[in-house]
């Protein structure tokens, strides 16, 4: 279904070293699909049950893959795993943008995965200039590079002014995942 007003999909960028970048991306999901759009999430670099993939496996019109190890590994020197990983990510990225029941794409932690050169950033500019009218994408995660931002209808960046990981706080259930 496209959007109602036929017009352009626009491409949103999420970005920035505070916390939310996901959280925010999917609550544009959320409005979308209750507007009766149907959304697709592709996340690089991820492999939890995290609340957000709890809640989607259960709307109708909003389904998430996860293309990560499910380990913490170090991004600097990333495992040849973490390459296939990637690939794969950018394999379903591609069809999720060319399947046409897609309203919305969201390519969550893909601007981390661009940073990391786990993908090759032309082929993230080719996704995003080829996509058919009407498609919305979404791309979340840090460093964004400047030809994504420059390419962007909307960018919004996320600042940390404090955090509680800061002081040695672990991850919480239903907060950071």
């Amino acid at each position: 279904m496209l959007p109602l007003d036929g017009e352009k999909g626009l491409v949103i960028v999420i970005t920035g070293h505070g916390k939310g970048k996901t959280t925010a991306a999917f609550g544009q999901a959320m409005r979308a699909v209750g507007h009766g759009l149907r959304v697709q999430v592709i996340q690089f670099l991820k492999k939890v049950d995290s609340g957000e993939v709890r809640v989607a496996s259960q709307l109708e019109g909003l389904t998430v893959t996860q293309f990560g190890t499910g380990e913490f590994g170090d991004l600097e020197e990333p495992e040849p795993l973490e390459y296939e990983m990637a690939r794969m990510g950018l394999e379903a990225a591609r069809k999720a943008v060319e399947d046409p029941e897609n309203d919305m794409v969201i390519l969550d932690e893909i601007n981390t995965a661009l940073y990391y050169r786990l993908v090759p950033l032309t082929d993230v500019l080719s996704l995003i200039n080829d996509r058919r009218r009407g498609l919305h994408l979404i791309l979340t995660g840090r460093n964004a590079p400047a030809e994504i931002i420059e390419f962007a209808d909307t960018v919004s960046e996320i600042i940390e002014i404090k955090h509680h990981h800061s002081r040695g706080d672990s991850a919480r259930k239903g907060i950071e995942y």
